[in-house]
């Protein structure tokens, strides 16, 4: 046990002790017995060293039972390394010989091939001679020749005599040139139908024997053709020749490599022959070739750079689409822009049909300019005004079909034009776009909607206006968007990039001239909205209450609708618009609300109870001028409510009201037209204390 388990002396002592009778505490069962604890100490350390004694004893035996095991094993590694030693001799011995062996044998192989390829050529020159013996003749008995199923091995055979034919003189050898020849072209001949029967049988491994044999033949490149031309026997099915073409393409590519050993040729000339003969056919039969088809066929042409053509496809295929577009491409962009324009004019016309609206025509020259100028200088509607019925005449789905048939004609544009026409090419399009889309649409909204804007004194007025505006905004968005996506690319390293920006600066500054007279316009109803509820709710009495015992203090009736008619308008506003342009107009409708709401508390008299209820009515406006969230607009209606606090202030205490933080940086006119719309104006009293 004590081998086994780890020693502590401390618990070892300590289970000894409490063990021995009498090793207790003096309190225990048994008195303490220092001489009988002493006695087992010593007992037990005899026990101890006799155990040590016995353990170093096995210690000893075992270190040398270990140091004769090494010795052995080292004895046996010794002899095991003199083993290795002696087996890598011979494995160096049996190497050398390997490699002697082995140059004998290259030497006598050389010598063998020396000798053997002399004596095959013999052999094949005799074979030659004896079939050449046989034309000499005017009889062909080798089986070769009179058995079809050896068609490939005499085909090798008369392709060599050919060539040896080729160089025997004529007058001596003309017969049987002649007869070589015709065999030669049988053979050929009887190779083509082959292929072609395997074509149709769908033997692809035929053909790829057959192709193979023919390779050395002048008729390989009938073979190609009649491959060629099998393959599109049915290809031909839709309407759609490019689809169709591409399709056919794809099946080629997939198999072509599996017949020829040259199938990138073979599909070149394939993709010519779709080009020069299918392609330039159906085009002659379109009306729209030269923009509609040329996009289709460099569309396919890009489906067609995926395959193996040889080296320089790029070129190849681009060689391949001029040549059958280069008598249209000379005056394409007329083309273009008369198809753009017609397409464009289709767009507008189909829209106001569906609106069942005549356009109005907008004149223009000497005196439209002159109107122009007046009206924005004087903000007066020149001609009656028109109900538009709540129509903006502005339709997104229109500006994205004219966007889309301008991007698709600069994408036309980008690939059929001369890159050093290009530049001028894109800015034609782009002007295309102005006019359609800027002139004939949006600026015929803009004017329509300006003419459809009440006098600011007309009543219960329709303000549509800003409908116009939210959508314009919507417009010029995506025809910025167009612009940087689609034309700059095409302009942005020539000229005409300064004349797009400064064609693009001119109608936008048009447009935004129109939309802030229009919005100006717009605000003014609005003012004139407000005015006509004043005049129509607001009561003297509401000043001066008969009964100024009986009041009851709260808002009057009029400013209840007054807020309710400008908080509809500050959320049309905030609809309407986006960015800095919600703050600039809320503010001049802030400003404007306050001067009317200024100017309309100054048309009466107030006793105490009717200043009351002029400060609720404000406290209400400033409420109402909250949701604007313009601080300078707040600020104003701050500076009012407390104006309107002199109406009712004790005249003790007006000095001191004056002078307050909020009146006290106001001009002392501003101060006094206030204090003399108190009905106690007019007293000594109020009169001495405001001098």
């Amino acid at each position: 046990c004590f081998i086994k388990e780890p020693f502590v002396a401390d618990e070892y002592i300590e289970r000894l002790v409490w063990r021995t009778p009498g090793g207790g505490s003096r309190g225990g069962p048994e008195a303490f017995d220092p001489k009988r604890l002493l006695e087992e100490f010593v007992n037990h350390i005899q026990e101890l060293q006799i155990m040590d004694e016995r353990i170093q004893r096995k210690v000893e035996k075992l270190e040398q039972q270990c140091q004769k095991e090494a010795k052995e094993f080292a004895k046996k590694v010794q002899e095991l390394q003199k083993s290795n030693q002696v087996a890598f001799q011979h494995f160096q011995e049996l190497d050398e010989h390997i490699s002697y062996v082995a140059t004998k044998v290259c030497h006598l192989g050389d010598q063998l091939e020396g000798v053997n390829t002399p004596r095959q050529r013999a052999v094949e020159a005799q074979k030659l001679m004896k079939y050449f013996n046989e034309f000499l003749d005017g009889e062909l008995k080798s089986d070769v020749f009179t058995n079809s199923e050896k068609i490939k091995e005499a085909a090798d055979i008369i392709q060599k005599l050919h060539l040896i034919a080729q160089e025997l003189p004529f007058d001596r050898f003309s017969e049987v040139k002649s007869k070589i020849a015709s065999k030669y072209h049988d053979l050929e001949c009887q190779l083509i139908q082959e292929f072609t029967s395997a074509q149709r049988r769908g033997e692809i491994s035929r053909m790829r024997e057959v192709a193979a044999v023919l390779l050395h033949f002048k008729g390989y490149s009938h073979c190609v053709d009649v491959y060629i031309k099998q393959c599109q026997e049915g290809a031909y099915l839709r309407n759609d020749i490019f689809e169709d073409a591409a399709i056919l393409c794809l099946r080629v590519n997939k198999q072509v490599g599996d017949i020829f050993s040259n199938p990138e040729t073979v599909l070149a000339k394939l993709i010519q022959n779709v080009f020069e003969i299918k392609l330039q056919v159906t085009l002659n039969s379109l009306i729209f070739f030269s923009v509609f088809s040329m996009t289709r066929t460099t569309h396919l042409s890009s489906k067609l750079m995926e395959f193996n053509l040889g080296t320089d496809k790029q070129t190849f295929l681009s060689k391949l689409i001029k040549s059958i577009f280069i008598s249209y491409l000379e005056n394409y962009i007329e083309v273009e822009i008369g198809y753009l324009k017609s397409r464009s004019a289709m767009i507008l016309q189909r829209y106001y049909d569906s609106k069942n609206h005549q356009k109005r025509s907008i004149g223009t020259g000497g005196i439209q300019d002159l109107k122009e100028r007046i009206r924005q200088r004087t903000n007066l509607p020149l001609g009656p005004s028109i109900d538009t019925h709540g129509e903006t005449f502005l339709s997104q789905e229109v500006v994205v079909n004219l966007l889309q048939e301008t991007k698709q004609a600069f994408e036309r544009c980008h690939r059929l034009s001369d890159p050093s026409d290009l530049p001028r090419n894109a800015f034609r399009i782009f002007t295309i776009l102005v006019e359609f889309l800027c002139i004939e649409h949006i600026d015929y909204a803009l004017e329509t909607g300006l003419a459809g804007i009440p006098s600011s004194d007309s009543r219960n007025a329709n303000l549509y206006f800003l409908d116009v505006v939210q959508q314009a905004n919507t417009i010029f968005h995506l025809f910025d968007k167009q612009f940087n996506d689609h034309l700059m690319p095409l302009i942005s390293s020539s000229p005409k990039l300064s004349e797009c920006l400064q064609k693009k600066k001119e109608i936008i500054e048009q447009m935004e001239m129109k939309l802030d007279t229009g919005i100006d316009r717009t605000l003014n109803c609005m003012i004139g909205q407000m005015k006509h509820i004043l005049a129509a709710e607001q009561k003297k009495t509401n000043c001066k209450p008969e009964d100024e015992n009986n009041v009851l203090i709260q808002y009057t009736n009029a400013c209840v609708k007054v807020c309710t008619y400008v908080r509809k308008q500050v959320e049309k506003i905030k609809n309407s618009m986006d960015g800095k342009n919600v703050d600039t107009v809320l503010m001049e409708l802030g400003v404007r609300f306050h001067r009317l709401i200024y100017e309309h508390l100054q048309q009466y008299s107030y006793s105490c109870m009717g200043g009351m209820l002029a400060i609720c009515d404000v406290a209400e406006y400033r409420k109402c001028a909250k949701d604007f969230k313009i601080p300078m607009v707040l600020h104003l209606f701050d500076t009012l409510h407390a104006l309107c606090n002199l109406l009712v202030v004790a005249p003790d205490n007006l000095k001191q009201v004056c002078s307050g933080e909020q009146l006290a940086n106001l001009d002392k006119n501003i101060l006094h037209s206030f204090v003399q719309l108190r009905a106690d104006y007019r007293s000594a009293r109020l009169a001495r204390h405001f001098s």
